[in-house]
């Protein structure tokens, strides 16, 4: 008979689970050995003082797991397993220390980064009744998969709102929706030709070159001048594919004037398979003046993969990002990409259509864009008062960031590290270098401030830090 102390207090593992876990064990030791017959049902009740229930409850379970087979009118018998080959695994698990990941940071930080926006005046009372009617307008399609480039009818929604807003000419049909941009450069890099070449900014978005470079592709950069990429230096390097950032170039801010824009497209139209990415990231928040249109708007040779998300205006974890394919790449996403598995919620898709068809999205960007204009404009003036001449600023007329370039006796590693400890969130040029040849100014340490997160009311005091960070 089978040993089992059954535990019968009150915060005591279920009866039956205590019978399966011993039995499971005494096979594992090797007290049970294959072929052996266990006590009936009755016996072994009978002998813990247990219902049969529970003993049947986990016979069943070690029978459906497998540690035990039966016979018919003959009962249960332990089934042949093998036992496990020694392994370092024996004793309790033990993460490396190089998997260890840090705590997210609690309360009392002050961030300046640039990757979060304003939650605080996020409209979720109607994003939720925007939820609400999807669930009940959208029933039938929440219970089925839907097409692997997003629901038609969003995609229609979108592709009249970026038409009415950044100039994007695209059929529906066009549109490849994705939980993310990520995501989507990897389906994309999949549609060009396995040796082609890759230009990036430099510096520019390091997610995008790492992705990159993890798949195996040929990565070069280019560097800037004050209207964006060099087109001599595209020239020279002739690459398949070119990512750019126009509207607010990642992360300097530069502004991509329609003289440099015309040449890129020159470019891009005399070569058979070559092509442009232009990543919208932030477009929709512009100070001073109106929106600039996408590069998209002008291209006359549909040789411009337009990406588009949802990340800045609303909110990073809704995960709702797009790309427009030109036709040619469609027919090759047709064919390559028919059987997969669209990423991004359908109901939060559904949600996004109507909280676009209603109004609301716009009413929200026209708020955002006032907030974020008065934190910026704030910040700047805070920035100017505090470290006066030992400061330049670049890039500040678009998107939720900006470069602000500071006179200093520390590196860049010393000042992050000395507004870590003052508990500032912030993030330097070098982070964004992507061919790793830090090149360092003397004296002069650039910043990535972004200013979505920020409280109004941090601002004051968020510089003071950063001044003893800097300065200190």
């Amino acid at each position: 008979m089978i040993t089992i102390l059954i535990d019968r207090s009150g915060d005591a593992d279920y009866i039956y689970h205590q019978i399966y876990q011993k039995i499971k064990e005494e096979i594992f030791n090797r007290n049970l050995l294959p072929d052996n017959k266990l006590p009936s049902k009755r016996e072994l009740a009978k002998a813990l003082n247990v219902s049969i229930n529970s003993v049947n409850a986990a016979y069943q379970q070690l029978l459906a797991e497998g540690y035990l087979y039966s016979k018919e009118r003959k009962g249960f018998f332990v089934e042949q397993i093998e036992t496990f080959h020694a392994s370092r695994h024996s004793e309790p698990l033990r993460l490396d220390a190089e998997l260890a990941e840090e705590a997210e940071k609690g309360g009392g930080w002050i961030s300046f980064s640039h990757m979060n926006v304003d939650t605080t005046h996020f409209p979720f009372k109607t994003w939720l009744r925007c939820e609400q009617k999807a669930v009940a307008s959208h029933t039938s399609e929440l219970g089925e998969m839907t097409h692997p480039q997003g629901v038609y009818g969003v995609r229609q929604t979108i592709a009249r709102f970026i038409a009415l807003t950044r100039g994007v000419k695209c059929h529906p049909e066009q549109i490849v929706i994705s939980a993310g941009t990520q995501p989507l450069i990897h389906t994309l890099q999949d549609l060009l030709p396995e040796s082609a070449l890759y230009a990036m900014e430099e510096p520019g978005y390091s997610r995008i070159y790492q992705l990159l470079k993890n798949e195996n592709k040929r990565v070069a950069t280019i560097e800037l001048d004050h209207k964006g990429v060099r087109i001599s230096d595209i020239q020279a390097l002739n690459p398949d594919v070119l990512f750019v950032t126009p509207s607010h170039q990642f992360p300097t801010g530069i502004i991509m004037p329609v003289s440099r824009r015309i040449q890129l497209l020159n470019w891009v139209s005399d070569g058979e398979d070559r092509y442009i990415v232009e990543d919208d990231y932030d477009s929709e928040f512009k100070y001073g003046s109106d929106t600039i249109p996408a590069l998209q708007s002008l291209d006359r040779s549909e040789k411009v993969i337009y990406i588009g998300t949802f990340s800045k205006s609303l909110l990073p974890g809704l995960r709702i990002s797009y790309m427009v394919l030109p036709q040619k790449l469609l027919k090759r996403y047709r064919k390559r990409h028919h059987f997969s598995i669209q990423t991004s919620s359908v109901l939060t898709q559904f949600a996004l259509q109507e909280f676009i068809e209603s109004g609301e999205y716009q009413k929200h960007i026209k708020k955002m864009n006032q907030i974020y204009e008065e934190k910026r404009t704030r910040l700047i003036e805070s920035l100017e008062n505090t470290f006066a001449h030992r400061l330049k600023i670049k890039g500040a007329s678009a998107g939720l960031h900006f470069v602000a370039d500071f006179e200093t006796n520390h590196s860049e590693e010393e000042v992050l590290r000395r507004a870590g400890e003052r508990r500032v969130e912030i993030y330097g040029m070098n982070r964004f270098i992507l061919n790793g040849k830090k090149e360092k100014q003397p004296g002069v340490v650039s910043l990535v401030l972004g200013f979505a997160k920020i409280g109004m009311k941090q601002i004051d005091d968020g510089v003071a830090k950063l001044y003893e960070a800097v300065c200190g």
